[in-house]
């Protein structure tokens, strides 16, 4: 329940997203956009459809990289696909907007956008190496595209489109992100020290003991430790579970210390509420962005896991909490995306591309951060 239900209360805030994106679409502005932008991703090495590519990319990776098809020239989609991943998807949001909310509460809008912002200039200066590089004799194909007439959206039409993409996103919290949750949880009972099962420390778990292999290397980033490395192995499977598998790992470690147990009719009324609220919070951001103060300041309340969270980052990042949490969302937003994504990776340009793109991102993801964290300690951010 902890699992899925972290991730469901962040369905206001993908409902905003995706009636922006519906907006878009339905007025028949894409395609112009597109139009628009040819010149501009010529510079880059892409063709102007790779525009739209990387539109739907906010919205999925996966339908992102199945747009690549309208590209004609193969090496054109296999370049275009190579990028679309670093466009950060509707499934990194709630990451951003978790760790955005306890580290920068009054500027957490403008830290979202500017993660947002370095995903596109990640992907525009690796478009312009590899088309000197790798694709640096490919051949230029025309850009030829029919410009629907401007219309004014329906709210029929945009329900449809924003329903068909958020339900997407509900049916992988009760599909990946719940089998991945009784993994996890399944892992975390584990114990490896002669334990009985599921009364094992948390610290004692196979889960932990796997994880705690990989902390080290995450040492130069600023969040090394096994909760956040096995958070990042299991964003693997879908980026949402990143914070579904904190808030198994923190209320595991929470209900031990304080041992309070909760019948499963409280956890979902948790859920329920904790919905409700986020629905509160999405719609007061919303005059925030146009610059209107429509509603009072509110005193903010972190929740458990936004408190567990920020007493950990600050614990293994030696009191550098927010600089870490930044490496940490880059980290999120520039590594090897889904499985799914890099099934269609698969699919579409094969073995070889596929493999490239994962190692791309994920050295990519690891230098970005650690360049973050060294970088702000030496300025003295953080």
């Amino acid at each position: 329940m902890a699992g899925v239900g972290g991730v469901l209360v962040f369905v206001p805030v993908m409902l905003a997203l995706y009636f922006a994106l519906a907006i878009l679409e339905d007025s028949g502005y894409m395609a112009r956009a597109a139009f628009v932008m040819d010149r501009f991703m010529h510079v880059l090495g892409l063709h102007g459809k790779s525009f739209m590519c990387m539109i739907v990319g906010f919205g999925c990776t996966v339908p992102a990289i199945y747009a690549t098809r309208t590209l004609k020239n193969q090496k054109d989609r296999i370049l275009t696909g190579l990028l679309v991943p670093f466009m950060s998807c509707g499934a990194r949001l709630p990451v951003y907007v978790l760790f955005a909310s306890i580290f920068f509460p009054k500027n957490s809008n403008t830290v979202i956008f500017l993660l947002y912002v370095g995903g596109i200039v990640i992907a525009a200066l690796l478009g312009i190496l590899l088309s000197k590089t790798v694709f640096k004799n490919r051949e230029k194909s025309p850009f030829v595209l029919e410009l629907p007439p401007y219309r004014m959206p329906t709210a029929r039409n945009i329900w449809f489109l924003m329903w068909e993409r958020t339900k997407g996103f509900v049916s992988k919290a009760f599909t990946f992100i719940m089998v991945t949750s009784i993994l996890i949880w399944f892992l975390l009972a584990l114990p490896v020290d002669g334990s009985p099962f599921n009364e094992a420390d948390v610290e004692n778990s196979a889960f932990a003991s796997v994880n705690r292999a990989i902390a080290p290397v995450l040492q130069p980033t600023g969040f090394a430790s096994w909760q956040n490395a096995g958070s990042l192995v299991t964003g693997f499977v879908a980026k949402e579970v990143v914070v579904g598998t904190m808030g198994q790992i923190f209320n595991v470690e929470e209900t031990a210390e304080t041992v309070e147990v909760t019948t499963f009719f409280e956890d979902v009324l948790a859920i329920i509420t904790s919905f409700f609220v986020a629905i509160g919070d999405t719609l007061k951001s919303i005059p925030l962005i146009i610059g209107l103060d429509l509603f009072e300041e509110e005193e903010e309340q972190s929740t458990e896991l936004m408190t567990a969270v920020q007493n950990h980052f600050e614990t293994v990042s030696n009191g550098h909490g927010a600089l870490a949490s930044v490496a940490f969302m880059a980290f999120v937003l520039l590594y090897t995306p889904c499985m799914v994504a890099v099934a269609a990776q698969l699919h579409e340009f094969g073995v070889k591309w596929t493999i490239f793109g994962a190692v791309t991102q994920l050295v990519i993801a690891y230098l970005v951060s650690v360049m973050i964290f060294q970088g702000g300690l030496l300025f003295g951010l953080g």
